[in-house]
């Protein structure tokens, strides 16, 4: 078995069919299908059920997509672990999402010097399209119900109406991991969490931002006093005695002199990373330093 094969079935899966994958391997169809039917033989089990109008995986198909993709991943970051990794990642940030965007680019350009990283602001609503339409490589987002209850691992590949794939090149999202919301008040002020939020003065964020989605859910109906756009000005104002505000505890810890009050059943923090298909090796790296 060996990788060239892994790449062509795993693009087969991912683009709904082997007219798709071969345009997306560059090369005709008549050799993704020749190389297909070769592996098939080898493992003794179709992979695929081809019809007239659409191809499905077999349920063998289904367990080994997956470990394809797994192996082809891993071959990528073997390959990276010995060469220098160049090239370009273009990342999309929801607004109000990454404290510490400066430090993840920071330490990833102190590992791989060569690689460059074009950052654009993208609204939560059009992330899973940007990633489709390749206009973004990684786009980073809220975790849906992040503010509520547990969710998967990882976000299961779409279908179509007519049962064909939807490609898994389109929206593939890994969760990164959580942290809790907390509730960050003037210096040296008491470290007890009130009940509620309902007697507090609270500054917040404009609504499309990421952190005041994730404290609407945790927190709805809470009276927001004032509302900025700067995650500095917020902290400057907590500090000056004026507000409360409740953020992510990494982006609390980015302020030391003020008091972090820790909620007894903390509402959680959980940022998404979508990307298109199997990770390449330039946007795991940018997730490695995400993690």
């Amino acid at each position: 078995m060996e990788l060239r094969q892994l790449a062509v079935v795993v693009a087969v899966a991912e683009e709904g069919g082997f007219t798709a994958a071969a345009q997306r391997l560059r090369t005709v169809q008549s050799t993704v299908s020749t190389v297909v039917r070769a592996l098939e033989r080898d493992l003794g089990t179709p992979l695929f059920q081809r019809t007239t109008h659409r191809v499905v995986l077999t349920p063998a198909g289904e367990a080994f997509v997956p470990a394809a993709r797994a192996a082809l991943e891993a071959a990528e970051r073997a390959r990276a672990a010995v060469s220098p990794l160049t090239g370009r990642v273009r990342l999309g940030v929801c607004p109000g999402l990454l404290a510490d965007l400066h430090c993840v680019l920071a330490r990833l350009r102190q590992a791989h010097p060569g690689l460059a990283v074009e950052v654009r602001q993208l609204p939560d609503p059009e992330v899973r399209r940007a990633v489709a339409e390749s206009t973004v490589d990684l786009a980073l987002t809220l975790a849906p119900g992040c503010a509520d209850e547990p969710i998967a691992e990882s976000v299961a590949d779409e279908y179509t109406a007519a049962g064909d794939f939807a490609p898994a090149t389109g929206p593939v999202t890994a969760l990164l991991p959580r942290q809790d919301l907390v509730l960050a008040t003037a210096p040296d002020g008491s470290r007890s969490t009130p009940a509620d939020l309902t007697g507090l003065s609270l500054v917040d964020f404009p609504a499309g931002w990421a952190i005041r989605a994730a404290v609407d859910r945790a927190f709805p109906g809470r009276p927001v006093s004032l509302e900025v756009d700067d995650l500095a000005v917020a902290a400057g104002l907590v500090r000056a005695g004026l507000a409360a505000c409740v953020l992510p505890a990494s982006a609390a810890a980015r302020f030391a002199e003020l008091t972090v009050r820790r909620f007894g059943r903390a509402p959680s923090w959980q940022l998404a990373a979508v990307h298109r298909g199997r990770l390449s090796a330039t946007v795991a790296a940018v997730l490695a330093q995400l993690g």
